[in-house]
């Protein structure tokens, strides 16, 4: 199945204007712009597929030309990334869409060709498909003092025996009595990528904003309310920490984690 990477990038933000353009240094003392870092990470995926970055802002268009990535120009009446990349691919002959957030440049290139062998082996009733990995104690210290402080943090995914989606959120599901946590924490980290079989995509963006979606702010909670199913695909980070830029807050973060893989 021929394959494309979409990297959906907005400079509006409520939280973080002009987040795709926000430089982090380098363990090298190199600055790249989240935007960059995200578009290498997708070009160093292996296996055949275009990858494209999809905005409605001239900034961003310049900048991702800069350095030399294809840019497809979407309309501004896109009201998230998953109507964005439904747009461009339709104009797209790939078969298998993947959606690649902005804001994830430590994705490592494992996380998304498991993705889409995952989709490539599905049967036609899963409609996308979604990486989640198991929380470590540090990334669930991160996600509890985010809540603490009032930030929204990163979303978890809760999902049933065979890893169908039962639903996302910005808290922290499920709840966890604090006495009671182990060394395994039953909580799951949904990393923010997705890979889509073309035509439901195209259903995606026919289909109203949902009740659940407009609250939450996550754009997959339509399809779980228009009853499409959704795959969780468990991931192993190998030792490497992941992390995504939601706040201002979490560039330090991010730039630890990139010197701890130098």
């Amino acid at each position: 199945m021929s394959v494309a990477i979409l990297i959906p990038a907005r400079y509006q933000s409520t939280r973080f204007p002009g987040k795709p353009l926000a430089e982090l240094t380098l363990p090298d003392g190199q600055r790249k712009s989240l935007l960059r870092l995200t578009w290498e990470a997708a070009c160093a995926v292996p296996g055949e597929h275009v990858t494209h970055v999809l905005t409605d802002d001239d900034r961003i268009r310049d900048a991702a030309q800069g350095f030399g990535a294809s840019v497809i120009m979407t309309s501004p009446k896109c009201r998230n990334g998953t109507e964005r990349c439904a747009e461009a691919a339709a104009a797209l002959e790939a078969e298998i869409i993947v959606n690649l957030q902005g804001d994830a440049p430590l994705t490592p290139p494992w996380f998304i060709e498991a993705l889409i062998a995952a989709m490539q082996a599905a049967g036609p009733e899963i409609d996308m498909a979604t990486p989640v990995l198991r929380c470590d104690p540090t990334t669930y210290a991160h996600l509890r003092e985010d809540r603490r402080q009032g930030r929204v943090g990163a979303t978890t995914a809760v999902f049933d025996a065979q890893h169908r989606a039962l639903y996302f959120s910005k808290e922290l599901l499920p709840w966890l009595d604090p006495a009671k946590l182990g060394a395994e924490i039953p909580v799951w980290h949904h990393v923010g990528i997705y890979a889509y079989r073309k035509p439901a995509l195209a259903a995606y963006a026919a289909l109203p904003e949902g009740r659940l979606e407009a609250l939450e702010g996550l754009e997959q909670l339509r399809f779980l309310e228009h009853g499409r199913k959704i795959r969780c695909v468990e991931m192993d980070a190998r030792g490497r920490v992941f992390w995504e830029l939601k706040n201002p807050e979490d560039i330090p973060r991010m730039e630890a984690a990139l010197k701890d893989l130098s």
